[in-house]
């Protein structure tokens, strides 16, 4: 897709959305075409002209200056990633950098997977935008070993794991709940690096083989995804929740590290230390059988 009709749906999206009660407007007529704001309302709740507001959503935002972002950002009601999202798009619009430089292509820093390695009591990674996993350390590969399974590729991808692989629902208990997060992080990242051909390849890939991805896509949802709580079915332990914290790297622009964990004395930190165990034995022994770990669950 073209970064002109990006921002037309994404802008008559969030305007869709919008009652004329919530945004303090009196409800003229009964007879509204539309679900949400009209465009005149819009450009009046951000104090510009008609002609412009429909010039902006026409996915023309190459010189609009903050001020009129901003604007038009509270006459949507944007949230914080809705409104980071409408700034990525003007500088794709205006063939600005980003915001954020990308990565340059090459091995990780020693000195970050030292880090990553070093957390032996949680799962924790890196990866991209594309969520893509680029780095784990032991116990996440254990957790996410349904991902790692013989004849994936690497780096392992979440998202195109979750929509098209089989195992991708019973490993992600709450998959609808996880199709709407995914979708919405990938879309963030579409609107932070138009450039990026693999992340245009991943989103192709994923839109022409799920009919749900598909749909999802089309939403034009956006989200910050900082930290939260993840449900996995883990062939060996069984259901295990865990909290996630998810930290930006700024001398890695475009790498985040992923830590997993539970709360001491619960059932899930249960799981979670039976799951180092069966990490361990899988180690010594590839053909370990987890059955014997998986009678032991608490």
């Amino acid at each position: 897709m073209s970064t002109e009709s990006d921002i037309r749906e994404f802008l008559s999206s969030r305007r869709a959305k919008i009652t004329p009660q919530q945004a303090g407007l009196p409800a003229f007529g009964g007879n509204r075409r539309v679900p949400g704001l009209r465009r005149e309302e819009v450009a009046l709740l951000a104090g510009v002209s008609i002609d412009y507001y429909v010039r902006l959503e026409r996915g023309r935002l190459a010189g609009a200056s903050e001020e009129v972002l901003d604007a038009v950002a509270g006459a949507l009601q944007l949230d914080d990633a809705e409104r980071a999202h409408l700034y990525d798009l003007a500088r794709a619009a205006a063939k600005r950098p980003t915001r954020r430089a990308r990565r340059p292509r090459g091995p990780l820093p020693d000195s970050v997977l030292r880090v990553l390695n070093s957390l032996t009591g949680c799962p924790a990674f890196l990866s991209n935008g594309r969520l893509d996993i680029l780095a784990a350390n032991p116990l996440c590969r254990a957790l996410y070993s349904p991902l790692y399974a013989d004849g994936a590729r690497e780096p392992v991808n979440i998202a195109r794991f979750q929509f098209l692989d089989p195992a991708g629902r019973d490993f992600f208990p709450r998959w609808e709940e996880m199709v709407h997060t995914t979708v919405s992080l990938l879309r963030t990242e579409a609107g932070r690096a138009p450039g990026d051909t693999e992340l245009t390849g991943l989103i192709g890939e994923l839109v022409t083989r799920s009919e749900v991805f598909r749909t999802a896509w089309a939403q034009h949802n956006v989200r910050l995804h900082h930290t939260g709580r993840k449900t996995f079915h883990h062939p060996a332990v069984g259901e295990i929740t865990l909290d996630f914290d998810t930290m930006e790297l700024p001398a890695q622009p475009g790498l985040t590290l992923t830590a997993l964990s539970a709360p001491p004395h619960t059932p899930d930190h249960d799981r979670l230390q039976l799951l180092a165990t069966w990490s361990a034995t899988e180690e010594a022994s590839p053909s370990a059988d987890a059955s014997a770990l998986t009678d032991r669950r608490t």
